[in-house]
């Protein structure tokens, strides 16, 4: 992928990652920096505008306060410190209603067997949101709130497909958007066989995207020899497995231990989902990252230490 189609380059996000990020349109972005002097991009190399993350989460910010009802004209003049503490005085009551309100409309599309429109519906959702708010809150809640329907014999199986097949579609064209093989770390996601769940492993694709990772999607089931053989391919420098509740516990640390063993030293093992959460001890060189939270934590060290090491091999 050529510089003026990244999505993401070493001084920011492009303003096509930007608008999916924090629900605010490029035409609004446009104007602001032309009325107000925010967001203030750089240029990369191509003249293209690139937004750093400073500024992206203060954009972040803005919308949110805009969504609880202040004006803009406002808030792009307000300091770092005001629109926090803004933040923090804001009831968070609005978004949890959003949230509801967007359960119920999913669930009513379900089983009213509305299969695009609940697509466009969703899509809808993740513009206004942004990405990682989209995903990190409202769908993490929204597939809880599926999956308990679906048990409760609500749901039937061909609905709960539905909606399976739709998020699906709807993050896999996500992270095609956000795509740039030039990026860094190269992130490897797929799950060990018998662990048919899928989801995870895309949302963690979707949020590692935005943050400027390369992610290579495997689908699911794939055997660890397989994996081992992607990595290498792929030249991958993470390897990423997701677990969800339903996959024995007990198997998880015995797998992990024997792709550590196959992997070379140089590659991290990250493994995440709910089925991790009760996991204590894992071998060395692999991180139990339960939730997409830890998981940007870790990109953040990875790229921090893959810098040290880089200046160290200089110097």
């Amino acid at each position: 992928m050529n510089s003026k189609s990244s999505t993401a380059s070493s001084t920011g996000l492009s303003i096509s990652a930007v608008e999916r990020e924090t629900g605010l349109s490029k035409d609004v972005l446009r104007k602001w920096e032309t009325r107000y002097g925010f967001p203030a991009p750089l240029r990369d190399s191509m003249g293209e505008r690139a937004y750093p993350q400073p500024q992206v989460d203060r954009l972040r910010l803005i919308k949110r306060l805009m969504d609880a009802g202040m004006r803009p004209s406002r808030l792009v003049h307000e300091s770092d410190e005001a629109l926090n503490l803004l933040a923090r005085s804001t009831p968070a009551r609005s978004a949890r209603q959003d949230e509801a309100n967007v359960m119920q409309i999913t669930l009513e599309m379900m089983r009213n067997h509305d299969p695009s429109g609940l697509r466009q519906r969703l899509q809808r959702e993740m513009l206004r949101q942004g990405v990682r708010q989209f995903v990190q809150d409202t769908l993490a809640e929204l597939n809880h709130a599926v999956g308990d329907t679906w048990a409760r014999g609500e749901l039937g199986v061909h609905e709960e497909h539905v909606y399976t097949e739709a998020v699906q579609w709807l993050l896999r064209d996500t992270i095609a958007k956000l795509s740039d093989i030039s990026a860094h770390p190269r992130v490897l996601l797929t799950t060990l066989p018998e662990e048919q769940h899928g989801l995870g492993v895309l949302m963690l694709a979707c949020v590692l995207s935005i943050q400027g990772a390369y992610c290579i999607l495997l689908g699911t089931q794939t055997p660890v020899q397989n994996i081992v053989e992607a990595a290498q391919t792929h030249q991958a420098d993470i390897v990423g497995l997701s677990f969800s509740n339903a996959y024995p516990q007990r198997r998880i640390v015995p797998a992990l231990t024997e792709l550590r063993e196959r992997l070379t030293p140089e590659i991290a093992i990250w493994a995440g989902g709910a089925g991790c959460i009760r996991l204590n001890a894992v071998a060395p060189g692999t991180q139990l990252l339960p939730d997409l939270e830890l998981a940007q934590k870790a990109l953040l060290a990875w790229r921090t230490n893959a810098h040290t090491n880089t200046a160290h091999s200089v110097s």
